[in-house]
């Protein structure tokens, strides 16, 4: 037992601490990003008077990209290293934010979706080299304690995101205000976003990062081993766990990207301060994952998942059958009861796969593309029974990632057996 609590404590392997932070200051990059496009919904919907459903294409855009570009960020890493791919994801997200300006200007929903699709490419890119990047970087052990608290960072961006966005894209103009008017207000923002990428981009391209060959460092044996022919989808807990990953980012999204829409319709008047509700729900991450890397040193990654995924559950049931202040806290509460979803899914679906971990952090990734198919269910019912009745399929997921905690996740299959 004191040699387990030994291994745990350690945060990193030796060498690898400045490594370790710099990618970490990475995962602020994506969370920011990530949640400033969901700001958009509200923005969208409002520019081309659009039902919910079609407004929530700006999400199925994004998410999207992990549909298509896991995958190929899997090989590319393999090709490249996680250093450069990193490098050009940032650069890949630059070009899509430079895209917002045209978009603007022509007041195009394609081109909207488009800009919003390529910066979802870079995005995935950075996040499939940079988790996995990140579980490596130490013992197994503490893999779960250090992606969450990378994860800390990607909620501080997601934190401030809104507040940027009710600041900046979906501040109160004046009632005649025009179309090109509306959607000018991403101009500013996305300009200088896609200036920091560029400036971050040359930064880490020039900075040293360990090589990390993650099938060389994991593998039992040497090349030509019959375990590396072996599918990612006989490793039954990693194929639920990608599942897990897809109804957990649906969820999250869903209910971020329609929560200002569902606040004003309890009540909340401003646009702007719907928005700082929103930065709350992801503040109430932030601090789950922040408590959460020093919980599980007491409490296993799957016990802690499983009691959150059930409690996020009962949150959101709740909202769906009260109003105004219980409806909005409770659906806020539950930004900390994810704090520790994404992380903890993400390292028990990787769990013993040896040389076959980035073959399953591409499937992982790949099922973030629930991020593009859970809102959109959730919005095309919000158009049909109204959105508190739309949380029934947030419930759902939910209860999914309890049973994935409490026993899903435990592996019938490793790289030995």
């Amino acid at each position: 037992m004191a040699t387990q609590t030994k291994q745990s404590s350690a945060l990193t392997s030796p060498g690898y601490l400045v490594p370790f932070i710099t990618v970490t200051a990475l995962f602020f990059i994506f969370g920011f990003i990530t949640n400033l496009n969901m700001a958009l919904v509200p923005h969208l919907k409002k520019i081309f008077t659009l039902p919910y459903a079609w407004a929530m294409l700006a999400e199925s855009a994004f998410f999207l990209a992990y549909f298509v570009f896991s995958a190929p960020t899997s090989k590319l890493i393999e090709t490249i290293g996680y250093k450069k791919t990193m490098v050009v994801s940032l650069f890949i997200q630059v070009v899509g934010c430079l895209l917002f300006i045209p978009a603007a200007k022509m007041v195009s929903f394609p081109l909207f979706l488009t800009a919003v699709f390529i910066v979802g490419a870079g995005v995935t890119a950075l996040q499939t080299s940079a988790n996995p990047y990140v579980s490596i970087l130490g013992p197994d052990t503490s893999s779960s304690i250090r992606l969450n608290l990378a994860q800390a960072f990607n909620s501080i961006g997601g934190t401030i995101a809104p507040i940027v966005a009710g600041a900046y894209i979906l501040k109160d103009l004046a009632p005649d205000a025009t179309q090109m008017q509306v959607a000018d207000t991403v101009r500013i923002p996305y300009i200088l976003i896609a200036a920091a990428l560029l400036l971050l981009g040359l930064a880490l391209a020039f900075m040293h990062l360990p090589h990390i060959e993650q099938t060389q460092a994991f593998r039992p044996g040497k090349e030509g081993d019959p375990i590396l022919s072996r599918s990612i989808w006989s490793y039954k807990h990693t194929v639920l766990g990608a599942i897990g990953i897809f109804l957990y980012v649906g969820v999250e999204v869903g209910l971020a990207s329609i929560a200002v829409n569902y606040f004003s319709s309890q009540g909340i008047s401003s646009a702007k301060t719907a928005s700082y509700l929103v930065s709350l729900y992801w503040g109430g991450a932030l601090i789950g994952r922040l408590l959460g890397a020093g919980i599980m040193t007491k409490v296993k990654a799957g016990k802690l998942l499983g009691i959150f995924g059930l409690t996020a559950a009962i949150l959101i049931a709740i909202s769906m059958f009260t109003s105004g202040s219980v409806a909005i806290g409770t659906l806020v509460l539950c930004g900390f009861f994810n704090s520790v979803m994404f992380p903890n899914i993400f390292t028990l679906g990787i769990a013993g796969l040896g040389p076959m971990t980035s073959k399953g952090s591409g499937l992982i990734m790949t099922a973030v593309v629930g991020g593009a198919i859970v809102p959109l269910a959730i919005g095309a019912l919000a158009d049909k029974v109204g959105i508190q009745y739309s949380f029934v399929i947030p419930v759902i997921c939910y209860l999914y990632i309890a049973y994935y905690g409490f026993a899903g996740h435990k592996p019938t299959r490793t790289v030995t057996s």
